[in-house]
């Protein structure tokens, strides 16, 4: 029972890691004994994040675009080149964009539909063979995607493209769940209301109170919040759990 929660030894890959909910999982798994790769398009920025979070364990910068396949590619070659095996894929790097209905841009429909969808699935698809390889009976491979409560119900934002993206993240996972379920692979998601993230500061700063009353508990996420529910993910306890989008929310979806 004294490693029902543990990630020690575990290999992780967190995209979108090195800010907001992205950078608290890695924390998390980096505290907990894991090996830590994070991913993220600013290089700088990204490898910033691996050096901080060193400090309390390992992780390995890995700078991509992860919005385009040569770079999805490139990146789990350089994961191949240094790990025979992957047990946590975190796939949390994401966009958003907003503008009213009769405004809103191609371009910001597809560069958040590439990112928030697209991208996943194939990580999902090319991390498979590595997360084969560290995949038991009794410990599968974790896959979390990171959904949002905006695709579980009608955004207050005109966030079209977004909301849209999380929920085919949320269908995304439970059918991918089905499907590798035999392969001792679990797919589940985490669905985060509001965090102090830099997505959301231009919305907290317009309309943090609002945003706040909405939250039966009364507060925004914090990094433990994000970092305890994707460790209970990936530890022994959750082997059993797979298809399901966990709301991390306040009780905003559930309780409201």
């Amino acid at each position: 029972m004294e490693n029902l929660f543990s990630v020690r030894g575990k290999t992780a890959l967190v995209t979108g890691g090195s800010r907001g909910i992205g950078l608290m999982i890695a924390r998390g798994y980096v505290e907990h004994g894991a090996r830590v790769y994070i991913s993220s398009r600013k290089k700088d920025v990204c490898n910033a994040a691996a050096d901080e979070l060193s400090a309390f364990g390992e992780c390995v910068s890995l700078p991509a675009d992860l919005s385009r396949m040569d770079e999805i590619e490139r990146v789990i070659e350089e994961l191949r080149a240094r790990e025979d095996r992957l047990d946590i894929l975190v796939n949390n790097a994401g966009a958003t964009w907003g503008a009213v209905v009769d405004e809103f841009p191609e371009q910001g429909w597809d560069k958040v539909m590439d990112l928030n969808v697209k991208s996943i699935f194939f990580l999902i698809q090319r991390c498979l063979p590595l997360l084969e390889a560290a995949a038991t009976d009794d410990d599968p491979a974790r896959v979390i995607n990171i959904g949002s409560i905006d695709g579980m119900r009608i955004s207050a934002f005109e966030n079209f493209s977004y909301s849209t993206s999380k929920a085919a993240v949320h269908h995304l996972t439970r059918m991918t769940a089905s499907r590798l379920a035999a392969r001792n692979v679990t797919v589940n998601a985490i669905a985060p209301g509001p965090f102090h993230t830099d997505m959301m500061a231009p919305m907290i700063d317009k309309m943090g109170d609002e945003i706040l009353g909405e939250v039966p508990l009364g507060r925004f996420g914090k990094t433990e919040d994000a970092a305890g529910l994707a460790v209970f993910l990936a530890s022994p306890a959750a082997a059993f759990i797979t298809g399901t989008v966990i709301p991390l929310d306040g009780g905003i979806t559930g309780a409201s």
